[in-house]
């Protein structure tokens, strides 16, 4: 499939067809406005305005979107829900970053407001990410038991909560969160109940194996953030030879197929034990004040063309 090609995809309805059978890849392919450079971290660097970011994902095919950082589209939930129906997107999910680990703090009352707009707009998922406390990703502290302790029993309230409301809680492994690396992953999966977005490329940096994850733990995987990297880079934020902050900005992220993650092995092994979730396209990007001649789209563009050869590579019943 070639790299010029355009895609044209079908309103999802939600993860399964009409029929209840699973949709062809194609159709759940969502965007982040991460690759449009909007974050919810301060001072990130220069950001797409939402106008610009939604229609471009309309404009390359892309099903769906996830909410971004709050401010990014309407605070009115139901303006919210037209401006994303006025670009034929249909809203996944959103990234929630709260404080899991402190026993003397109660994170519900922080991820509600999520779920009520999350359910208002038709979407299925809360991605939680396991935040430190601090601004940015650079830093974290180190989590003693009476901590750990807290931060599985507050996932398990937190899915058991979302559930009611109809939504999937996710567990996002993300550098300079309390949940980054593998060891840290498969702890997650041993003490608790919650579901894992598998985040491939921050896996990858925070040393885990995202093949591997894929391959032992398909059950647990209820949304995925399809992301590749350099693994040079990758290694300097392991050893601290570079902040995250620092390689994102040098280009620790690319397109999909041009970086050391195996999406091939990623996408096989969760297509051929029956995932039917959201693959959410992101390449994590740092933007200067002039973002260049075709800005982040034509990295959405590659991706998407990527991750639907693959598609088409793994087996007949998932092809686009």
């Amino acid at each position: 499939m070639s790299a010029d090609v355009e895609h044209s995809v079908e309103q999802p309805e939600g993860p399964q067809g009409q029929g209840g059978g699973r949709r062809p890849v194609a159709q759940r392919v969502a965007g982040a406005p991460i690759s449009w450079g909007v974050c919810e971290v301060p001072g990130w660097g220069w950001q797409y305005d939402a106008e610009t970011v939604l229609t471009q994902m309309a404009e390359i095919g892309l099903a769906a979107t996830e909410f971004g950082p709050d401010g990014f589209l309407p605070e009115d939930l139901d303006e919210r829900a037209r401006t994303l129906a006025a670009h034929g997107l249909h809203a996944v999910g959103q990234f929630v970053p709260v404080v899991l680990h402190d026993p003397a703090h109660d994170p519900l009352p922080d991820v509600e407001p999520a779920m009520e707009a999350l359910v208002r707009a038709g979407a299925s998922t809360v991605v939680l990410a396991a935040a430190s406390g601090m601004d940015g990703y650079d830093e974290r502290p180190v989590l003693d038991d009476a901590a750990w302790t807290a931060l599985l029993a507050n996932l398990d309230r937190i899915s058991e909560a979302a559930s009611t409301r109809g939504l999937t809680a996710t567990l996002h492994p993300h550098v300079g969160t309390m949940i980054e690396s593998g060891d840290e992953t498969a702890r997650v999966l041993a003490g608790s109940r919650i579901g894992l977005c598998l985040d491939t490329g921050h896996l990858l940096i925070g040393g885990g194996d995202p093949v591997a994850v894929a391959v032992t733990s398909p059950e647990r995987i209820a949304h995925v953030h399809l992301k590749d990297v350099r693994l040079d880079w990758a290694r300097q934020v392991q050893s601290g030879e570079a902040t995250y902050t620092e390689a994102v900005a040098a280009g620790m992220y690319v397109p999909l197929g041009e970086g050391d993650v195996d999406i091939a092995a990623i996408v096989g092994a969760l297509e051929a034990q029956g995932y039917d979730g959201w693959y959410v396209l992101e390449q994590d990007t740092i933007l200067p004040a002039d973002p260049g001649r075709d800005g982040p789209i034509g990295a959405v563009r590659t991706s998407l063309d990527h991750l639907l050869e693959v598609a088409e590579g793994a087996s007949p019943s998932v092809r686009s």
